[in-house]
């Protein structure tokens, strides 16, 4: 007969609703060749019953974690780690999440401490305040080879960015000894704009004024170029037409402003239309596409002294409204200086989130989606304990500048230049199925950052293949794989420290699995021995829980027949053998009898060593691994 199983579980957000209706249209035209078991149903009746294993409370957490179902793996979660035996150190993070989704912080610090001490995972440290946080960022990595630019002064010098073969920033060196006057906000003294040549190894020639025109009594700032070099948005004070604009509080508050390059000469200087004379806005940076502008404002809605915005720049010239970039950049403190790599990394200054002193800078990679993943701290030597803000960098040529008022400079803020030294690396792999070997087509592959922050996601090809391009080194990753009708499974991956390639393959197990007369329910449920005590055949209660599975399908399907036989290995006599074994079958029947399958729809007999599945047999030596295939439990369908 031909029975159709509907899965009782689908993953939240995969399916539109045309997806849905055709994956379930193939859905059935395999059904109907097949009956179907969904394993993750039947181990939560056999669950249900009280029975009770590692192997049974992993699959029944993972299915509802991954499904975003937290409260319901919370209960299974909890049973497993009730059993108080090993389990993967992962499980200790899924089960602290699992516990905030109900509530229980206090439980779930517990988890992700104990996850830490098993794995040295960055996640334990940060969530959890390590105190050696610090002293973790302060070590020279290694990544980055640090020295002075060349091109600075004994006045402050900060804010470059890249206009064609040179490098244009801010300085207060014609000015800083004269007016001595600082601006509210920013705390420097009021600049102008420079250019210098880039010279060998990034080092700078020196600098000379960038254009009378643009300059006025007060700060000018922190520029940024489009490509073609026609255009520049730059940080100014509150300051238009000889005419000081302030603010309520009568402060001078920074302005963006626009210039165009005509003539060979900036002009056409127009303000941008979200300024505002209340609050500052500066600090631009623009997207590699230059269909966005990041910059830093004190505006309403903001979550600190400073946060980072972007806003749209249109094809008409106009702009969009401006949007705050989020908790997942933005904290209490003070946010500032971005800037875009043409690889959509976000550079930022920041002395809110974890970092070594004053301002840090930061790194958060720009997901798919637009979101932007967890910070990173780019750590020694680029970071110090003053402040380190303004960092640009030539991804190609893998070097830039950033700017710092550290000790040993020359001037109150000086420009450094950088070479980064850091590998790069590619994940790639191969899904499969795992009874099969065969690659799945369209298999989702999602991969998360230590802090499982997702970092994107991947549909295999026709051959199984995913590939994740340009991923940091020396680092921990997570990759998930999910496919329909099958398990999802994840695994986590330490990037080597150096360039490369690192291939981490997956088989996914079936979840929905294909039965007719003939199959082995023992292999479809993963049942390798039904464990006896030595020279006995009582059913023991791990044993049982192996059981219970085989009843649940049995009773799922009222007429389906199978044949249960026993075999043993070779050592003992033939006889003994096969008496013991087919004691065991005959017991193994009896018990599902007692649970309530109907002896017609029952046979057993035991084979003893007569059905070896190697060449163990009387007088080869073999190891016990080899021994123990011969040792198995098979439940064959007879009928359907």
């Amino acid at each position: 007969m031909k029975i159709k199983t509907i899965l009782l579980f689908t993953f939240i957000g995969m399916l539109s609703g045309f997806a849905q209706n055709s994956r379930l249209n193939n859905a059935n035209k395999k059904y109907d060749k097949y009956a179907y078991i969904d394993a993750i149903a039947v181990y939560e009746k056999v669950a249900d019953k009280g029975y009770k294993s590692v192997n049974l409370f992993e699959k029944l957490g993972n299915a509802y974690y991954f499904n975003g179902e937290l409260d319901k793996a919370e209960k299974w979660y909890r049973e497993l780690f009730a059993l108080n035996q090993a389990v993967d150190p992962e499980y200790y993070f899924r089960y602290s999440q699992a516990l905030k989704s109900v509530g229980k912080y206090d439980e779930a610090d517990k988890m992700l401490q104990t996850f830490s001490q098993k794995t040295n995972d960055p996640i334990g440290k940060e969530l959890l305040a390590n105190p050696d946080y610090i002293q973790r960022l302060s070590k020279d990595s290694g990544r980055y080879q640090v020295e002075n630019s060349g091109t600075n002064s004994k006045y402050s010098d900060y804010g470059s960015a890249f206009y064609g073969e040179d490098v244009v920033f801010a300085s207060a060196r014609d000015t800083g000894g004269v007016f001595q006057r600082k601006h509210k906000w920013t705390n420097q003294y009021f600049t102008k704009l420079y250019t210098a040549r880039i010279a060998g190894e990034g080092f700078l020639d020196p600098a000379v004024k960038f254009s009378s025109s643009i300059d006025t009594r007060f700060h000018e700032s922190t520029p940024v170029f489009t490509k073609d070099g026609n255009t520049m948005y730059f940080t100014r004070n509150n300051y238009n037409d000889g005419k000081k604009g302030k603010s309520s509080d009568r402060i001078i508050k920074l302005k963006i402003y626009k210039a165009s390059l005509v003539n060979g000469k900036w002009d056409d200087i127009k303000e941008l239309p979200f300024n505002n004379n209340n609050y500052s806005v500066a600090h631009p940076a623009l997207s590699p596409d230059e269909k966005t502008l990041y910059f830093s404002s004190d505006m309403p809605g903001t979550s600190g002294a400073s946060d980072i915005y972007k806003v749209a720049i249109n094809s008409n010239g106009t702009y969009g409204k401006p949007e705050n970039l989020g908790k997942a950049i933005n904290t209490t403190g003070r946010e500032s200086f971005p800037f875009v790599s043409l690889k959509n990394e976000l550079y930022f200054a920041s002395d809110g989130h974890l970092g070594i002193g004053g301002l840090d800078v930061f790194k958060s990679k720009m997901n798919a989606d637009g979101s932007f993943s967890a910070p990173e701290n780019l750590g020694s030597p680029v970071n110090s304990p003053k402040d380190d803000f303004a960092y640009i960098v030539d991804t190609r040529a893998q070097m830039g500048y950033f700017s710092s008022n550290r000790e040993g400079g020359m001037g109150s803020d000086d420009i450094y230049k950088f070479r980064e030294l850091r590998c790069d690396q590619i994940l790639k792999g191969t899904i499969t199925d795992k009874e099969s070997g065969l690659p799945l087509l369209n298999a989702k592959v999602t991969l998360f950052d230590s802090n499982m922050k997702e970092m994107g996601s991947r549909m295999t090809d026709s051959n199984g293949h995913y590939t994740f391009e340009t991923i940091d080194c020396d680092k921990r990753y997570y990759v998930r794989a999910e496919n329909t009708d099958y398990e999802t499974k994840e695994v986590n991956v330490t990037i080597p420290a150096k360039s490369g390639e690192t291939v981490v393959d997956i088989a996914l197990e079936k979840r929905v699995i294909p039965i007719e007369v003939g199959t082995d329910l023992a292999k479809v449920l993963d049942i390798e021995i039904i464990y006896f005590d030595l020279d006995k055949w009582n059913i023991r209660p791990d044993a049982a829980v192996d059981l219970q599975k085989v009843i649940a399908v049995m009773k799922e399907h009222p007429t389906m027949v199978v044949d249960i036989r026993s075999h043993t290995d070779s050592r003992q006599t033939h006889q003994y053998n096969e008496r013991l074994s087919d004691r065991r079958a005959k017991s193994t029947l009896e018990y599902m009898v007692k649970n309530g399958i109907e002896r017609n729809r029952l046979t057993a007999k035991g084979y003893g060593e007569t059905r070896l599945v190697n060449g163990c047999s009387d007088g080869v030596p073999c190891s016990e691994a080899e021994h123990q295939k011969n040792r198995r439990s098979e439940f064959i369908v007879i009928k359907m």
